[in-house]
C-alpha cells in the first residue's frame, strides 16, 4: 500500500504555486496559496523537524537581538 505524507505533498504544491508568475494571480488564487502555506506550517510544527526548525530560528533571533544591544 502506498502512503503519502501530507506535509510533503503540500510542500510540493507550495513550491509549484510559488514558481508561477505573480502578475497573473487573482485575489482568490493568492488566498488559496496562503491557506496552503499555513496548513503546511501547522503540519510541520507538530513534527520533530518543525520543532528543530523552531529551535534554530529562535536561536538565530536571540543572537540577532543580542548583537543589536
Amino acid at each position: 500500500m502506498l502512503t503519502i505524507n501530507l506535509a510533503l505533498l503540500l510542500a510540493v504544491i507550495v513550491f509549484l504555486r510559488l514558481r508561477r508568475r505573480t502578475e497573473a494571480r487573482s485575489r482568490r488564487d493568492e488566498q488559496l496559496s496562503v491557506v496552503i502555506a499555513i496548513t503546511l506550517g501547522l503540519l510541520l510544527a507538530s513534527t520533530d523537524l518543525g520543532q528543530g526548525i523552531l529551535d534554530v530560528l529562535s536561536q538565530l533571533a536571540e543572537g540577532v537581538s543580542r548583537a543589536g544591544q
